[in-house]
């Protein structure tokens, strides 16, 4: 099992940068495919970014192409995720989250549903 800790959050201006980290515990990070998921009040989790386990793909949701940039450093078990020209329609709670590296993940990136393990969460709140 892997613990996931969440950081970097806070309050930031529209087109201001932030960088979120993921520290993962308990397994080595390798073994996993990561995720960052975001979430704002009443809404479902929706998908932001994800890379393979050893960094060779990622993958973005269209509102945020361009703009952030997932990587992972496996010899510091964290994952990051850059956030640049940020808007108020980023403001979420972001989560990190791992999953058990299956050969198919190139199917189901996207499906929060799909991964085993979740951080906390980090408040990102872009002002306008």
């Amino acid at each position: 099992q892997v613990q996931l800790v969440e950081s970097g959050g806070g309050l930031v201006q529209a087109g201001d940068s932030l960088r979120l980290s993921c520290a993962a515990s308990g397994r080595t990070l390798s073994n996993y495919h990561m995720g960052w998921f975001r979430q704002t009040p009443g809404k479902e989790l929706t998908f932001v970014a994800a890379i393979t386990r050893y960094g060779i793909t990622t993958y973005y949701s269209d509102s945020v192409k361009g703009r952030f940039t997932i990587s992972r450093d496996n010899a510091k078990n964290t994952v990051y995720l850059q956030m640049n020209g940020l808007k108020p329609e980023d403001t979420a709670v972001y989560y990190c989250a791992a999953d058990r590296a299956a050969t198919d993940f190139s199917t189901y990136y996207f499906t929060a549903a799909k991964y085993d393990y979740w951080g906390q969460g980090t408040q990102v709140t872009v002002s306008s």
